[in-house]
């Protein structure tokens, strides 16, 4: 596992959170590397279109512009420690801050940043290591938010040592896990048609199916079946999350944020945000002015 280009490494790391969640948290697509460690609950994790099954301990590497897809499966909150770094530093690529990408970005990583495209992405952590690991991400963490001239070093060095306990931790794949999800292909064009088209208030299952090449009855039963939601739970879900993210930029009204989001109506879109994230959109937008004054 350990070869020679490790040696060389230097990576810079872009960006570190605390997620938790309560549900699918939808398709994502990054240029850089994405470092997860599941502190509670358990998901499935659907990387590339395999399915792995990740549960309290866990460690999964997502590789440059790996799409994944999280099913939040357990009654727990799922809590996530995440780091989204390059494994070569790049002054260039240094500056970039946002962390999602395109399928049309691909040219923006190079040969060597997908050193790591071919391991395993899960690894199994013993109660011990856990312990090592979450002291390494918190410190991580706080360097980052500290942000003090010269502490570069210091946050290099715990993603190198991350890294290497990830490593270590590889381990043989359960029964069910490492094979490509049933009728992925068929879900996978379905999320790219969504992921374009989600802003059309008149997307509809037929339409969604159609341009995935399957029946609608037989899209349903794999986005229920290998998803665990609906398509239009689905649809729900990207027009939740891209309202969310277009409120936090602060650069438009609700009403056009609705309109951008594909609700035909600002009342429509006010009663399906408040049902999604349990607060309606102007006081999620009260909530981001006193965050970010």
């Amino acid at each position: 596992m350990f070869e020679t280009w490790m040696n060389d490494i230097s990576p810079f790391v872009r960006h570190a959170r605390i997620m938790k969640s309560f549900a699918l948290t939808g398709e994502w697509l990054n240029h850089d590397h994405v470092f997860t460690y599941i502190e509670q609950g358990e998901a499935e994790f659907f990387l590339g279109g395999v399915k792995y099954l990740a549960q309290e301990g866990d460690i999964l590497l997502m590789h440059p512009f790996m799409p994944h897809i999280i099913h939040y499966t357990s009654d727990l909150p799922l809590i996530q420690y995440i780091f989204h770094f390059d494994l070569y530093y790049d002054e260039q690529r240094s500056k970039l801050q946002d962390t999602q990408a395109t399928k049309q970005d691909r040219d923006m990583v190079s040969e060597r940043e997908m050193k790591l495209a071919s391991i395993c992405p899960i690894s199994r952590m013993q109660l011990a290591e856990r312990i090592d690991i979450k002291k390494k991400f918190l410190l991580l963490y706080k360097e980052i938010l500290d942000a003090k001239p010269g502490n570069e070093l210091m946050i290099k060095s715990i993603c190198i040592e991350l890294l290497y306990l990830f490593l270590k931790g590889q381990t043989n794949l359960q029964a069910d896990e490492g094979k490509l999800t049933k009728g992925w292909p068929f879900i996978e064009r379905a999320i790219d048609f969504i992921n374009d088209s989600f802003a059309d208030p008149l997307l509809s299952n037929a339409v969604i199916s159609e341009h995935a090449g399957i029946s609608t009855n037989h899209l349903s039963h794999l986005f229920k079946k290998q998803l665990g939601i609906t398509v239009q739970k689905y649809v729900m879900h990207i027009r939740i999350e891209t309202a969310k993210r277009k409120i936090i930029e602060g650069k438009y009204t609700l009403t056009e944020i609705a309109e951008a989001v594909g609700f035909s109506s600002i009342h429509l879109f006010s009663r399906s945000f408040k049902v999604a994230v349990g607060i309606t959109p102007s006081k999620f937008a009260a909530a981001q002015s006193l965050h970010h004054p």
